[in-house]
């Protein structure tokens, strides 16, 4: 799960390395919980709540059966 995971993200990473940011891939429970840190300008923004759910999170819960959250960690 692990690497379809990383698939989705190298797919939005276009979209914040523009603004600025990044997200890294910390890690993916057993129990599909997907942990991620975003980086640069993506980790101080006041909207990076809105990017991880609405953005992040939606992308790899379509792409990767089993997702059950993504969370900032």
């Amino acid at each position: 799960m692990k690497a379809e995971v990383e698939k989705v993200l190298d797919m939005v990473r276009p979209g914040l390395q523009a603004d600025g940011g990044d997200v890294e891939l910390v890690e993916v429970t057993d129990d599909g919980v997907v942990k991620v840190r975003l980086k640069g300008a993506c980790g101080s923004c006041p909207m990076s709540t809105m990017t991880l759910k609405m953005g992040i999170e939606r992308a790899v819960k379509e792409q990767v059966p089993g997702v059950k959250e993504v969370q900032q960690v």
